[in-house]
């Protein structure tokens, strides 16, 4: 990972990636805390989170060749979505000694992270896979029991949930604490080739980028009307996409893959975006979110970012990120999240003709797979490494997007981290018998968005 480990960015600076951000890893001090794996040399993890991400990223870990790794605890909010996902890990490990949670060791509840986190020694890893509306306090937690912790993206909703997020992580870095961010394009060879093709000036100085997620009908981002007999909060934390103060919505947790990298590819964060959106064919869904999503955003040299985001069945579907240069063109990724076929064109048309690189098919290496090799190995080798302020970067301009879409008015990065507006306050004070941080009103509906005419951040 010699090309992987950038200088530690100050606060001021934060508008650029440094050019080790191909790696997504910041410099830690070389505090030794006993941060690196144990002397019998197994790391042992929990898994706070039990739904299809959180199995997904459990699979992920222990799938990698990477010295023993083993599973010993579980915790969720959701009795069901923990035996699912331990059923589920049990039958893809059988035999293999990689999973070993007890009912001892199964949690469930809002205090049920804490129990789970309990279970594993200094050193260890903790996998944070619940609705982000709730990562600063898992986190929190975890620094303080002395855990190295893998959390997925987006890492915060709003902007006092960015800054907490910032803040907490200078006590990892303190601790040399590793922490990763399942932003894991990151981490995909074909695309970090690309990165450093472009740093290097192949497709000369970007001016335009485009990035495009559209597709049918995302369920989760949807929800349907509250069951009866189920509480306000359990429902929406089971249809978390659709509840802003949660995951904030489909915009956060969909389009920000393709947002952070095109802002990779480009180096740099841009200042400002302006955006449209709506919603169409509703029928009974409460949700907050938009169903069309046009994002313009603006580097510092005044180069832009357009972003597309659409879940309408019987539509042009594409899943695709562009860099324009002024010598050529850049696919970042053209069909998924994996594999990319990153490639350069010269000039501005994708033909074959004008095909001057193009990575070997087919890729390999799994991303999924890749980003948890380099959060051990540098466990292991006890190296620094944590992603946390490009995570919570990447986190702050999708929600800049996506205020500027729900209120219709210009954003700017520094209002959009400074703004005061908190979607959950009091989160962290939260147990099953709670009332939601979101009432319905009395027709079992949500407060939407109205660009225009409510300019507040409120919904936002």
């Amino acid at each position: 990972m010699s090309n992987n480990q950038p200088t530690k960015p100050s606060r001021r600076s934060f508008l650029k990636t440094t050019g080790a951000a191909a790696a997504a890893t910041t410099v830690l001090s070389n505090i030794a805390s006993g941060a690196h794996a144990g002397e019998n040399n197994e790391i042992q993890l929990a898994l706070v989170g039990c739904g299809g991400r959180g199995t997904g990223a459990a699979t992920n870990a222990l799938s990698i060749d990477a010295g023993p790794i083993k599973l010993v605890a579980m915790a969720d909010v959701f009795e069901k979505n923990l035996e699912n996902s331990h059923g589920n890990l049990v039958k893809n490990f059988d035999g293999q000694g990689k999973i070993d949670v007890s009912e001892e060791r199964k949690f469930i509840g809002f205090d049920a992270f804490k129990k789970a986190m309990d279970c594993l020694k200094p050193g260890d890893i903790v996998i944070l896979t619940t609705p982000p509306g709730f990562r600063w306090v898992h986190y929190t937690y975890a620094i303080e029991r002395g855990l190295n912790v893998f959390m997925e993206k987006p890492v915060t909703v709003d902007g006092p949930g960015t800054r907490k997020m910032l803040a907490i992580n200078e006590k990892a870095i303190e601790k040399n604490l590793k922490v990763a961010v399942g932003l894991m394009c990151r981490h995909c060879d074909a695309r970090r080739e690309l990165f450093d093709r472009v740093q290097s000036g192949e497709i000369g100085d970007i001016n335009m980028l485009r990035a495009y997620r559209m597709a049918g009908l995302t369920a989760s981002a949807a929800a349907p009307p509250k069951p009866e007999g189920m509480s306000e909060l359990m429902y929406q934390i089971k249809y978390f996409h659709g509840f802003l103060w949660l995951s904030g919505g489909a915009v956060s947790d969909f389009l920000i893959h393709n947002i952070d990298e095109s802002c990779w590819i480009k180096n740099a964060w841009p200042i400002e975006a302006k955006a449209s959106g709506g919603r169409h064919y509703r029928e009974d869904y409460v949700d907050q979110n938009f169903d069309t999503y046009s994002i313009e955003y603006t580097f510092e040299d005044g180069a832009k970012l357009f972003v597309n985001g659409r879940t309408i069945p019987g539509c042009h579907s594409e899943f695709a990120s562009y860099a324009h240069g002024s010598k050529g063109l850049g696919v970042i990724s053209s069909q998924s999240h994996w594999p990319s076929r990153a490639r350069i064109y010269k000039g501005q048309n994708m033909d074959k003709a004008n095909l001057t690189w193009e990575y070997p098919q087919p890729e390999r290496h799994n991303p999924y797979e890749a980003e948890w090799e380099h959060l051990v190995a540098a466990i292991r080798n006890d190296q620094p490494y944590n992603e946390v302020e490009r995570g919570a970067m990447a986190s702050l301009v999708t929600s800049m997007g996506r205020m500027a879409a729900h209120t219709g008015q210009v954003i700017t990065l520094d209002k959009m981290m400074n703004c005061e507006h908190e979607f959950a306050p009091g989160i962290e004070n939260l147990t099953l018998e709670s009332e939601s941080p979101l009432p319905a009103n009395a027709e079992g509906k949500y407060p939407i968005p109205y660009p225009g005419l409510i300019k507040n951040r409120e919904y936002a």
